[in-house]
């Protein structure tokens, strides 16, 4: 199923997408909840009452009155409320090339053990406009990612184990302001201000039996599945990364018994794969510029859309917009 959280009529709803309409499990079962918070707290008791929903709508004609046109309404983030959204760093290439591009070797702890940083889950969004202040724009970057949602309850759990708490997959765009990001990083707390202003999931959350047909062998020596997905992101409509899911070093199941050791994992939380090899402009930037000593760096500027789409979870379209408010906190720091 592909799952959505949209609005129409001002009214949020939860649903699926079918034939690009929008069908509120609501309305065509009583016993499913209005809004995905619910659901998640019963993922296994509401599921199979979800499917069985669905196959009445394809097994029949699709009366306008049960569903809606997607052009009718507006696109939420999949979760629009997640208990915690952690962000993994699973790709070797994008690691690597971005070590390289600063001169730095590659550190030998990445292929010890998966690591992941907590970003701002009151920040997600879904398609449409994401506003940015002023220092977000020093170097406003994409990050060009998939994610899981954990759909069931979990403490210490195996990586054998991990991918049956896996609910399904969505796109994220793990927005980056980069000069705000390297700056606090000097201070060794990891990234905070450089990116919990906007993370972008999207446009639905596809279940894990959709992806069947893609799945494939993980890298030697690891442990979980595996997915041949295709990831592609377009800037003003051009190609300007490109990667595939199965590339990831650390499959999710490791990611997931890290995360979850000694911790407690929820219905509802979110976990990014990191950014795939050439996912961003700080690589593309980089790599560049080692070919190039005149090259002028791009970043994202206001009115520029993003484009990411991945085989079988649809495409994630945003558009950068300036806020109003034209607050800065680098100004002030750089008067005193």
């Amino acid at each position: 199923m592909k799952l959505i959280s949209f609005l129409h009529n001002q009214q949020e709803a939860f649903g699926f997408v079918r034939e690009q309409m929008a069908f509120p499990l609501h309305v065509l079962d009583a016993r499913l909840p209005v809004l995905i918070d619910s659901f998640l707290q019963q993922w296994d008791l509401m599921m199979p009452l979800a499917q069985e929903a669905e196959k009445k709508i394809s097994d029949g004609p699709i009366r306008q009155s049960e569903g809606v046109a997607l052009e009718e309404i507006t696109l939420l983030a999949p979760v629009p409320r997640p208990g915690s959204c952690r962000d993994a760093y699973a790709f070797r290439q994008h690691v690597e090339t971005s070590r390289r591009n600063r001169r730095l070797p590659m550190i030998p702890e990445f292929d010890q053990f998966p690591v992941f940083y907590f970003t701002n889950h009151r920040s997600i969004r879904g398609p449409g406009e994401v506003p940015c202040m002023p220092d977000h724009f020093k170097q406003l970057d994409f990050e060009l990612e998939a994610a899981v949602l954990i759909a069931k309850y979990g403490r210490n759990i195996r990586a054998k184990e991990a991918d049956k708490y896996i609910g399904g997959f969505m796109i994220m765009n793990d927005l980056s302001a980069r000069a705000l990001q390297m700056e606090e990083m000097k201070l060794n707390l990891g990234p905070a201000k450089g990116k919990d202003f906007a993370t972008c999931t999207g446009p639905w959350l596809v279940t894990m039996d959709e992806l069947e047909k893609f799945e494939t062998k993980c890298g030697e020596g690891h442990t979980g599945k595996a997915w041949n997905l295709e990831m592609v992101c377009r800037l003003n409509g051009r190609e300007c990364s490109r990667g595939n899911m199965s590339e990831m070093q650390w499959t999710f199941a490791e990611i997931i018994e890290r995360a979850a050791y000694g911790a407690d994992l929820y219905p509802g939380d979110i976990i990014g794969s990191g950014t795939v090899g050439t996912g961003c402009l700080l690589e593309l930037n980089g790599t560049s510029a080692m070919h190039n000593a005149a090259y002028i760096p791009h970043w994202l500027k206001a009115g520029d859309l993003v484009e990411m789409e991945i085989t079988g979870l649809g495409t994630l379209s945003n558009t950068i917009t300036r806020e109003r408010d034209d607050f800065s906190l680098s100004a002030r720091s750089e008067k005193q």
